[in-house]
């Protein structure tokens, strides 16, 4: 069986600090829905400086990026935030985020 959350971090670069924060905060509608509709849930992003760690929930998280590469606004918001961080943000690549492993989990 599949896991069913996904953890990660991305550095954001410092000049873009402020910008990346401020977008995140309050995001393009679209861009939830878009989420949604790839069926993420439960999406959180935490800030230390600038390092930031990013975790969800997803049933199937192959298709969710499948989705969300294709999808136009992600397209664009990407554009955007994709210069403001230190790695990648291809999903066309075989690992374009690096998951984090769960150590530790309180149900």
């Amino acid at each position: 069986m599949e896991r069913s959350k996904y953890a990660w971090k991305w550095t954001v670069k410092p000049e873009h600090l402020e910008e990346y924060v401020k977008m995140h905060l309050s995001p393009w509608q679209e861009i939830m829905d878009e989420h949604t509709a790839a069926g993420i849930r439960n999406y959180s992003i935490f800030q230390n400086g600038n390092e930031f760690f990013y975790c969800f929930e997803c049933d199937d998280v192959k298709k969710a990026f499948a989705y969300l590469d294709q999808s136009e606004a992600c397209q664009r918001w990407n554009a955007i935030t994709g210069k403001m961080v230190e790695g990648s943000f291809d999903f066309a690549e075989a690992e374009p985020i690096k998951f984090l492993r769960e150590v530790f989990f309180l149900k």
